[in-house]
C-alpha cells in the first residue's frame, strides 16, 4: 500500500492506476467523510478514466481512508490539505496533471489549483455558490458545528438533521469520527476566502440537479475565467454514481487543453 510523507510528516495513502501514456494524469481528491473506495471506484469513475486510457492517482486525504488520523483540528486547515496535493506531486516526481475534486475535495482541489502550476486542468463536483460566498462548505445548508455534533454524538437520536447523512456516511466507510469532527470544525476556523480569480486553468464544474451543497452552481463557474458548467442527474450522494459525471470527466478530460 503506497504512503508517503507529506510537508509535515504525516503519512498519507495513495493510489495509482497506470494507464497508456497519451493522456496527462488525472488526480483525484474524494469527499468529506469518504474515500478512494467510496467516492471514485465504487462509483464507476477509476474504471470509466482507465478505460479512457487515463493514468489515475487518488488521494487518501489526511484524516479519511488508510491516511493518518491525528485528532488534532489544527492538522486539518484548508491549506494543509491543498499542500498535500502539492506534496504528492512532488512524491511522485509529476511536472503536470489534471485534477478532479468532489465536495470537500473540490474545495481542497480549487485551492491546489490556485497554489499549485503543475494543475493544468480542473474539474469540480458537489460544491456551487457556497465557494464563492463562504469560500468552502455552503453554510446555509450545514454548518461544520453541526456536521461535528452529529459524529461525536453518543446517541444517533442527538444528531443534528442537517449532520445525518455525513454521520451515515461516516459509520459506512468506517471512518474515524473524532478525526473528522476535527476536519468539519478546521474548516469553520479558516478565513473563508478563496481567491478564485486567480484559477486561470481549463475548468468544468459539475453539479447534481438536486444537490442542495451545489446551489447555483452558474456563480461558481462564472467566478472562474472560462469554466464550463454541467448539471448531473442527482443529489449530493447521488451524483457522482450517475454515468453521466464520469462520462462528463472522460469527455473534459480527453479534449485538447493548453499545456
Amino acid at each position: 500500500m503506497p504512503t508517503f510523507a507529506s510537508f509535515d510528516g504525516l503519512r498519507l495513502h495513495y493510489t495509482v492506476w497506470e494507464g497508456d501514456g497519451a493522456h496527462r494524469p488525472v488526480l483525484l481528491q474524494h469527499g468529506f467523510a469518504a474515500d478512494t473506495n467510496a467516492n471514485w471506484i465504487s462509483t464507476g469513475v477509476v474504471a470509466a478514466l482507465r478505460s479512457a486510457g487515463f493514468t489515475v492517482i487518488s488521494l487518501d486525504a489526511r484524516g479519511h481512508g488508510r491516511s493518518e488520523k491525528p485528532h488534532d483540528e489544527s492538522r486539518y486547515t484548508e491549506d494543509a490539505m491543498a499542500r498535500d496535493v502539492s506534496a504528492l506531486l512532488d512524491e511522485l516526481r509529476l511536472d503536470e496533471v489534471s485534477m478532479v475534486g468532489y465536495s470537500m475535495g473540490a474545495i481542497i482541489a480549487l485551492t491546489a489549483t490556485a497554489a499549485d502550476k503543475r494543475i493544468r486542468c480542473l474539474a469540480t463536483g458537489g460544491v456551487g455558490s457556497g465557494i464563492v460566498d463562504f469560500g468552502g462548505v455552503d453554510l446555509r445548508v450545514v454548518k461544520p458545528a453541526d456536521i461535528a455534533s452529529a459524529l461525536l454524538a453518543e446517541d444517533p437520536a442527538l444528531v443534528p438533521p442537517s449532520g445525518v447523512p455525513f454521520r451515515l456516511l461516516a459509520d459506512a466507510t468506517g471512518g474515524d469520527r473524532r478525526a473528522l469532527a476535527a476536519v468539519a470544525l478546521a474548516s469553520a476556523s479558516g478565513d473563508g476566502h478563496l481567491d478564485l480569480s486567480s484559477i486561470g486553468v481549463p475548468t468544468l464544474v459539475l453539479a447534481g440537479e438536486q444537490d442542495q451543497l451545489a446551489a447555483e452552481p452558474e456563480r461558481l463557474a462564472a467566478a472562474i475565467a472560462g469554466a464550463r458548467l454541467m448539471r448531473i442527474p442527482g443529489d449530493h450522494m447521488t451524483a457522482v454514481m450517475s454515468p453521466a459525471f464520469a462520462e462528463a470527466l472522460v469527455s473534459f478530460l480527453s479534449a485538447p487543453h493548453p499545456r
